[in-house]
């Protein structure tokens, strides 16, 4: 046991949470296996059982686990997860890398989500929240022209539209998608004058957002992300060439 090291029992617990749960999603573990015993655990891990029950707990919360008496920890399959929990997220991006199954099924819900989204900020947007669209447009300007993380700034713009479409399941979806959305952000972003091929479209959706266009913005939302889905298919196309590996 580590019995020097004074910090936290939170900060152990999550140590442990992360490395299963990233264990877990790359399939170390695989569905219908049982997980190693607390004891084996505590030895890998060198914290207590304490810690290592609560990381299970937790695991076991999100659905990625079940503990069945006399038997063990079950690790169970993508299906019985919560797939929006944000951790879970986090992990399978991760262990995923440029996953093209995960990337198309993110942009399958880009296209349900996004454009209704954008029409609904346009029309019930506040003002202070179309001033918060606009100014994240103009800090993606500023990204692209040398000043500043395009991709922060790619997200803050996607979730100033989200935060101000006056949905509350949509607001929480965003919240969850952000690990998956900034994986996608940062694959485009890699592309040869990619930001700046889609600055006029960022621009064109903020526009139509800020003049309170609800169509307008649910078109321009929706070819946004038909640009994004190309530049990221070429990306990953790019990714298997032999020069590229």
């Amino acid at each position: 046991m580590n019995s020097t090291t004074n910090f936290p029992r939170a900060t152990f617990q999550r140590q442990v949470l992360d490395r299963l749960g990233q264990d877990i999603c790359s399939g170390k573990y695989q569905p219908g296996q049982i997980l190693p015993s607390e004891s084996e655990l505590c030895e890998r891990f060198s914290f207590s059982r304490i810690v290592i029950r609560e990381a299970i707990k937790s695991l076991a919360a999100k659905g990625m686990l079940e503990v069945r008496r006399k038997v063990g920890t079950l690790v169970l399959g993508p299906a019985q997860w919560n797939l929006f929990d944000a951790d879970i997220i986090a992990w399978r991006t991760l262990a995923a890398g440029d996953d093209r199954q995960m990337s198309q099924d993110l942009m399958e819900l880009r296209r349900i989500v996004e454009p209704a989204a954008a029409r609904f900020s346009a029309m019930r947007a506040s003002d202070e929240e179309l001033r918060g669209i606009r100014a994240a447009f103009e800090q993606m300007a500023r990204a692209v022209a040398g000043e500043g993380d395009y991709v922060t700034a790619d997200l803050a713009f996607h979730s100033a539209i989200f935060e101000s479409c006056g949905n509350q399941f949509i607001l929480q979806m965003r919240n969850a998608l952000a690990g998956v959305l900034r994986r996608g952000f940062e694959i485009v972003s890699q592309k040869p004058g990619g930001p700046a091929g889609s600055l006029s479209m960022h621009q064109a959706l903020c526009e139509r957002v800020v003049a309170r266009d609800g169509e307008g913005a649910e078109r321009a939302a929706f070819a946004l992300i038909e640009l994004a889905t190309a530049d990221l298919q070429d990306c990953l196309a790019s990714a298997d060439t032999p020069a590229a590996s």
